[in-house]
Formats: structure tokens, C-alpha cells, sequence
């Protein structure tokens, strides 16, 4: 099943119907949600998934945000943040929790194909053992999914495991097999290895600020791993705890991400709120069916962004780019906040 298989018009009236039934059932299911859409004034129709009303994503650090009965939590799940940050917290049910894990192995499929591969992790094992699993972890777990003979590129110290490296190549190293890390991890260690990667797939996201500093894009970042380590199949993903299993998948040629089936982007002008056309930078305004459990599914990040072109990529639908934070908006955390052992 392709999850990127909708042009534009026929995504935007799904979405716009589906979104405007879960905006009634958050309403009517959570409380602290229904304040907040009474004290906007928010009320239907709405015709365009513009016209939907948005929260902005910090208001999960700060309120308990959930549509099911505390009963029926089966997974709480919180961002991570550096230190003195309050974390979001988002309340998962049995269905939510599986909705999640399946679109994720849909959209990422659609690089990976339908077979499990060897999987070399950029961090350590560590990192899915805290019993507070922070988005990072939460990341790396989910993504383990999808790999087998999972094989960690640093040790419990944070430093290279040359020799585990090496084993997992000597296994695995002529046939496809998955990379998974943080962009600022696969920009530190992967070339450092001296190895040939080049039957690997590189799937990425987050710590692009440390990066920015050293004057590092994205096309600098698939230039220098393709040159340095022969890795050729590079894929940046946007995604965020909030919206835990949709990604923002970047296409084959590397000309943006692209928007899954269930979900879209929105950008808006940070003065008038209005929708900003394609080439117009703005925040990054995320929707999603999936957030079922707790009233996430249409959120205004404190990302800035810009829709690059529309049903004119190798996959239909928005391509857009992230172009960073929002000044002075917070630290996301993740592997921006990864410190060197």
C-alpha cells in the first residue's frame, strides 16, 4: 500500500472532511479543547483545511491534552528537551498506539520496500532503555521496526564501536540495509568510519541547528555522505512527537518532503495567520488523521518553512522545506541536544 498517491485537490477535500469529524470528537471528548475552541470562537464549517482551527504545539508541555478516559491510556509519551524544559505529553489507546505504527511502516516502505533489512543504528543502545523514553528514543525504537540484526554504531559511553561496525558490514554490507540516525549523529560518525556504505539507505531527521552553524544544508549533507561513504540513498524525514507516526518523507531525488496521504502542511504568514502561497515562507502548520487520542491532529509548529512546489515532484502532493526554528523558540531537543562522551 503507497501512502503518497494523492495529488493536491483530492488530498485537501479527504482531509478537510476527515479533519473537520475529528475536530467534532476532540470537542465533544476533551474538555480543556472544547474551552479552547469556545474561547476562539472556532465553529464549523470548515471548508479547507486551512479554515480548521489550530493549537500551537507547546500547549502539550503545558495542559493535559487527551480524548480518551485516563483508563485507557496504554502509552504516554513525552519530547524531549533540554534541560529545564517542560516535555510534551501525549496520551496514546490501544488504537491510536497501532494507528501509528502502521502508517509509520506505510510511508517508510515506500524507500525500505516490503522486506525487513539489517539495521545499523547511529546512537547508542541506551537510548531505548530509559523507561522515560524520550522522543529520540521513541524514534529509534519505532524505527527498529523495520530493521533486523539491529546493530548500534556507538557504544553504552557514546563512543564508535569500530568493531561492531565492522562485524555488521562483513554480515550485511553487500546487500541493501537500513541506516537510521539523527542528521547531526549521521553527519558526525558516518564519515568518520571509513567504510563503504553504499548498499545502505539513510533514513534521517532532527539536529539540522549544529549543522547550520558549520554552514552544512541538506544538499551539502547528500553531497559530502555520497562522496565520503558512498551513501546515495538519503531520505530526511519532519516529524515530531506530537504527531507521533506521521513523517514528512524527503523523495529519492532529494527535492523536498512530501506529505503521506492522512496528512498535510499548511504554511501561514506569522502576522496574519493566513494560508502563504507556494515559494512564501512561514510556520509550518502540520494536520494529521492519525492523533485520534488526544486533540493533536491539526498543530502550528514554531517551525518555519516553505511549499516549494505542488503535484510537480516524483511524489504527488506539497513539496516543502524546513528552514529552521522560529527565532527564540525553544530548543526542540532530540540530537540537538546530544552531548559528546
Amino acid at each position: 500500500m503507497s501512502v503518497f498517491t494523492l495529488a493536491e485537490g483530492e488530498r485537501e477535500a479527504v482531509l478537510a472532511a476527515e479533519l473537520a469529524a475529528l475536530t467534532a470528537r476532540h470537542r465533544e471528548t476533551c474538555p480543556p479543547y472544547r474551552r479552547i475552541l469556545d474561547a476562539i470562537g472556532a465553529a464549523p464549517p470548515y471548508e479547507r483545511v486551512a479554515d480548521l482551527p489550530w493549537l500551537p504545539v507547546r500547549l502539550f508541555k503545558t495542559h493535559e491534552l487527551r480524548s480518551v478516559p485516563e483508563s485507557a491510556v496504554f502509552r504516554v509519551l513525552t519530547s524531549s528537551g533540554t534541560t529545564g524544559q517542560q516535555p510534551s505529553r501525549i496520551y496514546l489507546d490501544r488504537e491510536a498506539a497501532a494507528a501509528q505504527t502502521r502508517m509509520l511502516a506505510a510511508t517508510v516502505k515506500a524507500v525500505l520496500g516490503e522486506r525487513r533489512l539489517p539495521m545499523l543504528v547511529v546512537d547508542s543502545r541506551s537510548v531505548v532503555r530509559d523507561p522515560t523514553l524520550s522522543a529520540r528514543g521513541a524514534g529509534v525504537l519505532g524505527m527498529m521496526n523495520f530493521g533486523r540484526d539491529h546493530t548500534f554504531v556507538l557504544d553504552e559511553h557514546g563512543r564508535v564501536d569500530a568493531e561492531a561496525v565492522k562485524g555488521f558490514l562483513a554480515r550485511h554490507g553487500g546487500e541493501p540495509f537500513l541506516i537510521f540516525g539523527f542528521t547531526f549523529m549521521a553527519w558526525l560518525y558516518l564519515r568518520d568510519l571509513g567504510a563503504d556504505l553504499s548498499q545502505g539507505v539513510l533514513i534521517h531527521s532532527g539536529g539540522w541547528k549544529k549543522l547550520a552553524a558549520q554552514a552544512v544544508d541538506n544538499a551539502e549533507f547528500r553531497r559530502r555522505l555520497a562522496a565520503e561513504c558512498g551513501l546515495s540513498r538519503v531520505h530526511n524525514f519532519y516529524g515530531m512527537v506530537e504527531q507521533i507516526g506521521t513523517v514528512f518523507l524527503e523523495g529519492p531525488d532529494g527535492d523536498g518532503l512530501y506529505c503521506p496521504d492522512f496528512a498535510n502542511v499548511v504554511i501561514r504568514d506569522p502576522e496574519t495567520w493566513q494560508e502563504a502561497p507556494p515559494g512564501v515562507p512561514g510556520l509550518i502548520e502540520v494536520v494529521s488523521t492519525l492523533p485520534t487520542s488526544y486533540p493533536g491532529h491539526v498543530l502550528l509548529t514554531e517551525d518555519l518553512g516553505v511549499v516549494r512546489g505542488v503535484d510537480d515532484g516524483c511524489w504527488p502532493g506539497k513539496r516543502f522545506e524546513v528552514l529552521g526554528r522560529l527565532p527564540r523558540a525553544e530548543a526542540r531537543g532530540c540530537s540537538d541536544t546530544f552531548g559528546q562522551g
